[in-house]
């Protein structure tokens, strides 16, 4: 019951502060966004554990849905699951700022990314490249390089 009342508490903090987050672009891809549920149920199924990401960001701005997820697709084929080429082609492609650290995004637990985001790196293999994924910030292509706090 604590644990489960702790992630409802720390899910209101996530959702009051971000309701005062600037608005980020006009261009929006459709894609299932966080409501306080996910939220909770997220960080109650998850609890304990975190994830170190690296990813590989097309914003709309970059090219269009289909467009990117077609240049995502040839570049998973050509990385394979190889972290070197992963980061070196987040530093030539990616439009995320952490392009310039090879797309890695740090360690981070659950409900802390967008809904689609955070499925994956909680739920997928480690290790492997995943995508192409929609989030509303465009199409990413997603190496999880750990995940602790599993059973």
């Amino acid at each position: 019951m604590n644990r489960f009342l702790l992630a409802l508490l720390s899910a209101l903090l996530i959702v009051s502060t971000s309701a005062f987050a600037p608005s980020v672009s006009s261009v929006r891809v459709p894609t299932q966004q966080y409501s306080l549920l996910d939220t909770v149920s997220s960080m109650y199924n998850n609890w304990g554990k975190k994830a170190t990401a690296s990813h590989i960001l097309f914003k709309p701005s970059q090219f269009d849905e289909d467009a990117a997820k077609a240049k995502l697709t040839e570049m998973k084929a050509e990385i394979g699951d190889d972290p070197e080429k992963f980061a070196a082609a987040a530093k030539e492609w990616s439009g995320c700022p952490s392009a310039k650290d090879g797309g890695s995004l740090g360690e981070f637990g659950p409900g802390m990314m967008v809904k689609n985001f955070d499925d994956v790196c909680f739920s997928e293999e480690v290790g492997v490249v995943q995508g192409p994924i929609s989030t509303q910030f465009g199409e990413h292509l997603i190496l999880i390089n750990s995940r602790t706090g599993e059973e």
